[in-house]
């Protein structure tokens, strides 16, 4: 048979849309970005990440300007490009959202984010319309999910916090919204993107795989004297193969926090400042829920003026109040092949903290009632630099609820002074914890 060439060239150009990782030149010149697609290196999860197509068509999308909602065009956009497009957002200008949008029907679509998109401070309007998500009271601006989903371009996404921390302190029961919301995402790459002033969390991936996470700057602090709080970087809950890494965070409260049923995650190449630790947990939260994290492997994190390095946090078997918007206690569940290798920390509280007594400051009563959920296999290596005079002469807090929940801890090659030159940490019922670090027994 013979093929015109029209067709053929028709041909040529499917081959090029849909086998090829990255943009085509034709694309570039209509001023779309390059999709960046950063190496995942050095350490991968084991899992194979699928690999995303080229796409084949634009769509521009267009902002009214002056603070008008734009929430219309960005959909009309998206849909118009899903399944096959890449979606652009314009440099120099300023994307204004003040609706609620559930994107978690995306397929085969890159998001170009070259511009702002901004969120707008109508805190009633979002209390009252933010996704809720099932962990912790959380909510969202809006929803991505779906599959095969890429976000990039050198853009900010602001998320108008100012009026939030304003909020908070006179109310802390507000429900404030995560600036990014990745949702049921089934493959994906986040990368080279700024997030700025965040309510809350910057970043919650909940119910998604395979996604990776790149080349994100993070800050955003309060002008006022209410205090930016529970920014966390990225929070992970009921996702599986998920990388974070080439970062840096500049926030108040953990780093990187992995929730309950997170699995097989690397997080590599951090600056953190001003946080509360690559952390694991909390966890128990939720009395008769099994919460699972396990194949967690940190590596390689700089971290300084924080409260904690390294920190596992568990809830224990008895109800326990940490705030009037956060208790706990009583759940099941295992924490298991935990490793940090690599963290160099400045003025940090405590070097490495593992608790099992979460939100419940009467150690007695914790002991009366061990947590349900176990710790095992934990591996802390390679730890240097000095922590902050708050717990001088302590680096480090070791406290289990009952050795028969917490075992198989590892702490090599730590190197970690005090301002005053110790290296000692509080211990308690972690058997066999006194042959590897400098204890202070607390029981």
């Amino acid at each position: 048979m013979r093929i015109s060439p029209l067709f053929a060239a028709a041909l040529l150009q499917a081959s090029i849309a849909w086998s090829s990782p990255v943009e085509s030149d034709d694309l570039v010149t209509r001023g779309a970005s390059k999709r960046p697609n950063h190496p995942i290196k050095p350490h991968h999860p084991g899992k194979p990440f699928p690999v995303s197509p080229a796409r084949s068509k634009t769509c521009t999308v267009k902002s009214y300007g002056n603070g008008k909602d734009d929430s219309t065009n960005v959909l009309s956009a998206i849909k118009s490009c899903n399944n096959g497009g890449h979606v652009i957002f314009s440099k120099d200008k300023t994307y204004t959202i003040g609706t609620a949008l559930d994107l978690t029907f995306l397929k085969n679509i890159d998001l170009d984010v070259q511009g702002t998109i901004k969120f707008t401070n109508d805190t009633d309007y979002w209390q009252a319309n933010a996704f809720k998500q099932v962990f912790q009271n959380a909510t969202t601006f809006f929803q991505l999910g779906g599959e095969d989903v890429n976000v990039y371009g050198g853009g900010t996404f602001d998320g108008n916090g100012q009026v939030w921390y304003d909020l908070y302190a006179k109310n802390n029961l507000v429900l404030r919204p995560i600036l990014f919301g990745t949702i049921g995402l089934k493959g994906g790459r986040i990368e080279n993107l700024k997030m700025r002033y965040s309510p809350q969390w910057y970043n919650l991936v909940a119910n998604s795989t395979n996604v990776v996470f790149s080349d994100i700057s993070i800050s955003g602090y309060s002008s006022s004297s209410n205090v930016a709080k529970n920014t966390d970087g990225w929070d992970t809950y009921r996702s599986d193969n998920i990388v974070i890494q080439n970062s840096h965070i500049d926030n108040g409260d953990d780093c990187v926090s992995f929730k309950p049923n997170s699995t097989n995650i690397v997080v590599q190449n951090l600056i953190c400042n001003g946080s509360h630790g690559i952390s694991v947990g909390s966890l128990g939260q939720y009395k008769g829920e099994v919460d699972y994290v396990k194949n967690i492997y940190t590596y390689n994190v700089s971290m300084s003026n924080a409260s904690d390095g390294a920190r596992i946090k568990v809830w224990p078997g008895v109800s326990s109040a940490l705030s009037d918007d956060l208790q706990g206690g009583g759940g099941l569940g295992a924490v298991s092949n935990i490793t940090y290798d690599g963290m160099v920390l400045s003025n940090v509280d405590y070097a490495i903290e593992i608790t099992q007594c979460y939100g419940q400051k009467n150690l007695t009563l914790c002991n009366q009632f061990p947590s349900n959920l176990t710790i095992s296999d934990v591996t802390i290596k390679n730890f240097k630099g000095t922590t902050s005079k708050k717990h001088d002469p302590l680096v480090g807090y070791l406290v289990c609820s009952s050795p028969t929940v917490c075992s198989d801890i590892n702490i090599q090659n730590v190197t970690v002074k005090s301002p005053s030159g110790t290296n000692q940490y509080a211990c308690a019922n972690i058997d066999g914890i006194d042959s590897q670090v400098n204890c202070k027994k607390l029981l």
